[in-house]
C-alpha cells in the first residue's frame, strides 16, 4: 500500500507459521478483527479496555498490510495466525456479541503517531506469563477500572504522541506493485515512490547512489540507482523495476525505516506530501499534469477516439475531455479524473505504442532517449538545435554549438528552459522535457515569431522538405 492508509475490504490470513504448508483464508477486515478480538480478550472486560485492545489489533493488522510485510517477501498472504509472529485467528470460530458491536463501530479507526502516516506497529502481549515493550492486555483492565479512556490506555503503553485516526476510507486492497515493468522513460507516482525509497535506502547502503531530486521521472540517475540496488541485493542488474525488484525495494525500505517495530523511524506526513498526488483532477497544475498531457497527446495519434492535448501544465477542459474520451475507450468510469486505474491504463497504452516501434523518423525514438551530461550524438544535436531556436525568446538560454556533445553549457540551457516552463530543473532531457521543448519551438515557429531559415536547425530542414 502507498500514500494515506485505508481500511482493506478483505484480508488474507495464513493459518500457520509463515513458511508452513498451511491454508490461506480471505475474510472481510471487520470479521477478521472480530475473530482476533474474540480469540485474545474477554467480553466481560471493561469497555474501555476492550476498545483499547481492538484499536491495537486493527493497527497491528494494518501495519502488516501497509508495509506489505509478507507480500514484499513473496508470500501470498497479508498476515499469519501464528502468535509468535502475529495475532490469534481461529477459522470459523464464533464471536462475542458485544465485541462484534464494538468492532462494527471502530473497525475503520487505527492508531498512529502524531505527524506520521503509517499505522503504528502496536506490539502487545497478554501481560500474564509473558512480557513485552508494548501493550499488556491484562494491564488494560486495571487501567480501565481506574477510569482511563481507550486513548489514555494506549498512550500509557505507546507514548503521549499516539493518536487515533477515525473513519479511514474502506477500499479494495490493491498490491502496491503497478502490474508492469517500470524503466527509464516512465514517469508518475510509481517512479517517485521508487526514487524516494531508494534515496532513503542509500543512507544505510552508501554504495547505492542517491537520487538528488526525486521528481517522478525515470531518468539515467534512477537507472543507475536501481542497477546498484539490484547488485547489492542479488537481483539481475538490468536497471529495470519488475515485480521482484519492486518488492525487494519495499522490504528493504520497511527494514531500514523500521516501520514494523515499536521504535520505528516512521513515515512523516511531510514525506507523503512530497509524493505524486493519488488523484489528478480538473484545476490541478504542475509538471505531473504535463506528463499526463504528453501521454494523452501521444495516445491521440493512434486512437481516433481520444482528442489531441496541448501541453500546458494546467488540467483544463481540453485535458478533461481527453481523459473522459480515454476512459470511455478503455471502459473506465467517465468522471474526467485520473485516479490510479486511469493512470495505469494511460501508461500501459502509451508504453504499448512505444514498444510497438510505430514511430519512425521524427517521433518517439528520439523522445525515448534520455540525454544528460556526457551524452553524445544526433539526439544531443537535436536538443541543441531546438534550444538555439527558442533562445532569443527565453531568458538565460545561451546559444549553443551544435556539436552533439552534452556538456555544461547544454545542461545550463536545459535547466534554464525547465525552470521557465515549470518542469523539475534536473538538467536532464527526458521525454517530458523534450515534448515541452519541441512544443515551445513549434509554437514560436507557427506563430510567426520564429522564421524559417532563422537558424540552420535540422528540425526546420526536415519540415521544409
Amino acid at each position: 500500500m502507498t500514500g494515506e492508509p485505508y481500511i482493506p475490504s478483505t484480508i488474507t490470513v495464513h493459518l500457520g507459521a509463515p513458511d508452513s504448508n498451511a491454508e490461506n483464508v480471505t475474510v472481510s477486515f471487520p470479521d477478521y478483527i472480530k475473530n482476533v478480538a474474540s480469540s485474545e480478550i474477554y467480553p466481560t472486560w471493561p469497555e474501555s479496555a476492550i476498545r483499547a485492545n481492538i484499536y491495537a489489533q486493527i493497527s497491528f493488522a494494518l501495519n502488516r498490510i501497509y508495509t506489505e510485510w509478507y507480500r514484499s517477501r513473496g508470500y501470498n498472504f497479508d498476515i499469519t495466525n501464528n502468535t509468535a509472529y502475529d495475532q490469534a485467528f481461529v477459522k470459523d470460530r464464533s464471536v462475542f456479541k458485544n465485541i462484534s458491536e464494538i468492532v462494527d463501530d471502530i473497525f475503520n479507526d487505527y492508531v498512529r503517531r502524531e505527524g506520521y502516516v503509517e499505522p503504528y506497529f502496536t506490539q502487545y502481549c497478554s501481560g500474564r506469563g509473558t512480557d513485552c515493550d508494548g501493550l499488556k492486555q491484562w494491564g488494560t483492565v486495571d487501567l480501565a477500572e481506574q477510569g482511563l479512556t481507550p486513548l489514555e490506555i494506549l498512550r500509557h503503553y505507546y507514548g503521549d504522541d499516539i493518536e487515533i485516526v477515525e473513519d479511514a476510507p474502506v477500499m479494495v486492497n490493491m498490491p502496491s506493485y503497478p502490474g508492469r515493468v517500470i524503466r527509464e522513460g516512465d514517469a508518475g507516482p510509481a517512479v517517485l515512490q521508487i526514487q524516494q525509497r531508494l534515496a532513503r535506502i542509500s543512507a544505510n547502503y552508501p554504495g547505492i547512489p542517491r537520487i538528488p531530486n526525486p521528481d517522478g521521472v525515470f531518468g539515467a540517475e534512477t537507472t543507475d540507482a536501481v542497477r546498484k540496488f539490484q547488485e547489492v541485493f542479488g537481483l539481475t542488474p538490468d536497471g529495470i523495476v519488475g515485480k521482484a525488484t519492486w518488492y525487494r525495494i519495499a522490504y528493504i525500505y520497511t527494514s531500514v525505516k523500521r516501520l514494523a517495530e515499536l521504535s520505528g523511524e516512521g513515515i512523516r506526513v511531510s514525506e507523503l506530501s512530497q509524493q505524486y498526488p493519488s488523484v489528478l483532477a480538473p484545476g490541478a497544475e504542475g509538471s505531473y499534469v504535463r506528463i499526463l498531457q504528453y501521454y494523452l497527446d501521444v495516445i491521440s495519434q493512434f486512437y481516433n477516439t481520444v482528442p489531441p492535448v496541448e501541453s500546458t501544465g494546467v488540467y483544463d477542459s481540453q485535458t478533461t475531455d481527453a481523459v473522459i474520451a480515454f476512459q470511455k475507450t478503455y471502459g473506465l468510469p467517465t468522471d474526467g479524473i485520473v485516479g490510479r486505474n486511469t493512470w495505469e491504463d494511460i501508461q500501459r497504452a502509451y508504453r504499448g505504442i512505444v514498444d510497438s516501434n510505430v514511430f519512425t523518423q521524427e517521433g518517439l525514438p528520439l523522445f525515448e532517449q534520455t540525454v544528460r551530461i556526457g551524452s553524445t550524438g544526433l539526439v544531443v544535436e537535436q536538443v541543441q538545435e531546438y534550444l538555439n531556436g527558442i533562445s532569443p525568446f527565453y531568458q538565460g538560454i545561451p546559444t549553443l554549438e551544435t556539436d552533439g556533445v552534452f556538456g555544461p553549457a547544454t545542461e545550463q540551457a536545459v535547466v534554464a528552459f525547465q525552470t521557465q516552463t515549470g518542469l523539475p530543473p534536473s538538467g536532464v532531457v527526458n521525454e517530458v522535457t523534450w515534448n515541452e521543448l519541441v512544443s515551445a519551438y513549434y509554437d514560436l515557429r507557427f506563430s510567426g515569431e520564429l522564421q524559417s531559415g532563422q537558424y540552420p536547425g535540422a528540425p526546420l530542414q526536415q519540415e521544409d522538405q
